[in-house]
């Protein structure tokens, strides 16, 4: 069968829709995972729920980049800084990729409970917001 020239991916709003849904599944991940007792990983799906929602954010205009640096960077600077999202949630969402990052890569890094919590709770905030402000 021959494929077609070019394939309909569908609207900005479809993006933004299917991005949303990622956030929330790994949101539901992160969850199930911390319940679980697993914080490590739980520390890795809350910052990628953190990250497929500003993606959402993000394909509302276009806007995508394949760093996760350059990403945030955006989001800041095109959203926290003028006030679209509390300035809170801008040095929450660093800590969270800091978090990540030791999470998965640092040898000897231990995840507790409570920080773990605080990841997930800027996830859900993010996502809560985002949604108000994308549907």
């Amino acid at each position: 069968m021959k494929q077609p020239d070019s394939i309909d991916m569908g609207t900005k709003m479809d993006v933004v829709k299917h991005r949303l849904n990622v956030a929330k599944e790994d949101l539901q991940t992160a969850q199930l995972t911390f319940e679980a007792g697993q914080y490590r990983g739980a520390n890795n799906r809350a910052y990628y729920s953190i990250f497929h929602t500003i993606c959402a954010i993000l394909a509302k205009e276009g806007v995508a980049f394949k760093r996760h640096k350059d990403t945030l960077s955006y989001f800041n600077k095109n959203y926290v800084k003028p006030g679209i999202f509390p300035h809170d949630l801008g040095r929450k969402i660093v800590k969270a990729e800091e978090i990540r990052h030791a999470s998965d890569y640092d040898t000897f890094y231990i995840a507790s409970k409570a920080v773990t919590a605080e990841q997930i709770e800027t996830a859900e905030k993010i996502l809560k917001l985002a949604e108000e402000y994308l549907l």
